[in-house]
């Protein structure tokens, strides 16, 4: 066997094995939340979990809600071996508790944020996360549903979602303060555009709807890069120019990377080689360079991009969900470039990953870390972490290892390849 195919057997011998680990892993996650999360009585989620499952508080998370119904609508919908009906009744009964409960005051359309264990609100944000994560599990549950209803649910909360952005936020509650900077977060054009790619899935008429609105947002999470091309900062002025203070110099590589992986599936799906080039580079390749801790491993939670001491408490932990991120957006940087620096630093943060943040005994993965990597907070589940980073990237991640040893040539053709000569965009869709 020549160089060349012994190369490829070793890398698809590798691509393999990872696809196995993170098959087996999901199968892992999948069964803690099936297990430990269904309220029974009242529908909807548990999310505040412990080591071992067990509920330490019943309070529920509207866009925590939201994303379990999504996750769970998604496997169903991909996977045949998630094709359950206690995934799929699950999943419903956690999208009619959605429809009863979410709204704080229907026909309105302003979600809670908090719910109590049978549906009343408790807190209100001033955002569009709870609205954003319902539009996505209603679309899901059309998909696997077939019932017009979800559909117009979610269509009408993204039109919405679109008007408090676009136009008028004043339904969100919150005031306009004099002294305030007029702000854009990164996480907001975001949010649109991953709406936009969810809901234009499976509907060209929607996707026509949507064309201007997925180039606006890519537009907007452009101007995050700032610095002559070398930082990616979380906070610009509305007309994309950097900020002065604590708020201007604000980085969060893991939401960088997964702001790359939202652009990398819009410039994929626009066929744009050129954003897809400057995507890899500013949002894969740089963020990671910044963020990645060089003496314990692991991807920084927060960055001042003049090397200052950060403000919030936690900017050194290790959290589940930036690298979470990262192996969905280095995997799918190499699916679509070929680029093995790509494919190399999915499995360095791959194995970081599985190594630091996954518990053998109990299941599920532990989120938050200190930042030489030890578990600071045993919980499974709470306020921000549901059923939801980790599952998608696991499913994610097995969707494109399989893909991407489809590409490969058996070894044993005369002509086989690199990965490299194969039309890339395939492997990322």
């Amino acid at each position: 066997m020549s160089g060349g195919l012994r190369d490829m057997e070793k890398e698809r011998e590798t691509l393999q094995a990872w696809k196995e680990r993170v098959g087996q892993e999901l199968d892992r996650v999948v069964a803690f939340w099936m297990e430990h999360s269904h309220d029974q009585q009242h529908g909807g989620f548990f999310t505040c979990l412990g080591r071992d499952g067990r509920v330490y508080d019943d309070l529920k998370y509207v866009w925590l809600q939201g994303r379990q119904v999504w996750m769970y609508c998604y496997l169903y919908r991909k996977f045949e071996r998630f094709r359950l009906p206690e995934l799929l009744d699950s999943a419903k009964a956690g999208g009619e508790f959605l429809l009863r409960y979410a709204r704080v005051a229907p026909p309105g359309k302003k979600c809670a944020f908090v719910l109590t264990r049978d549906g009343r609100p408790v807190k209100v944000q001033r955002t569009i996360f709870s609205e954003c994560f319902y539009t996505m599990a209603m679309n899901e549950l059309w998909r696997v549903t077939g019932e017009a209803h979800y559909q117009t649910e979610a269509v009408e909360m993204m039109d919405q979602i679109v008007h408090w952005v676009r136009e008028d936020p004043s339904g969100l509650g919150r005031p306009q303060l004099p002294g305030a900077p007029a702000s854009e977060s990164m996480a907001v054009p975001m949010m649109l555009l991953n709406l936009v790619e969810q809901l234009g899935e499976s509907d060209e008429e929607l996707v026509g709807n949507y064309a201007e609105l997925g180039d606006w947002c890519a537009r907007r999470i452009l101007q995050h890069v700032q610095r002559d091309g070398q930082a990616v900062l979380e906070n610009v002025s509305e007309d994309g120019e950097e900020l002065p203070g604590c708020l201007g110099r604000h980085q969060n590589p893991g939401h960088a990377l997964e702001a790359g992986w939202f652009l990398l599936r819009h410039a994929i799906r626009k066929d744009d080689p050129e954003l897809r080039a400057h995507v890899v580079d500013k949002f894969l390749f740089l963020p990671f360079r910044s963020g990645w801790d060089p003496d314990h491993g692991g991807l920084f939670y927060f960055q001042d991009v003049d090397g200052l001491c950060p403000t919030q408490l936690e900017w050194a932990m290790k959290l589940w969900w930036p690298h979470s991120e990262a192996m969905i957006a280095f995997l799918m940087g190499y699916s679509d470039s070929g680029d093995p620096a790509l494919l190399h630093l999915f499995y360095q943060v791959a194995e970081y990953t599985f190594r630091q943040f996954r518990d053998p005994e109990y299941g599920e993965w532990f989120g938050y870390l200190n930042r030489d990597g030890r578990v600071v907070l045993t919980i499974k589940g709470g306020p921000f972490k549901g059923f939801f980073h980790v599952p998608r990237c696991l499913a994610m991640c097995e969707e494109m290892l399989g893909a991407l040893l489809s590409r490969l040539a058996p070894v044993s053709a005369p002509s086989a390849g690199s990965l490299t000569a194969v039309p890339a965009h395939q492997g990322a869709e």
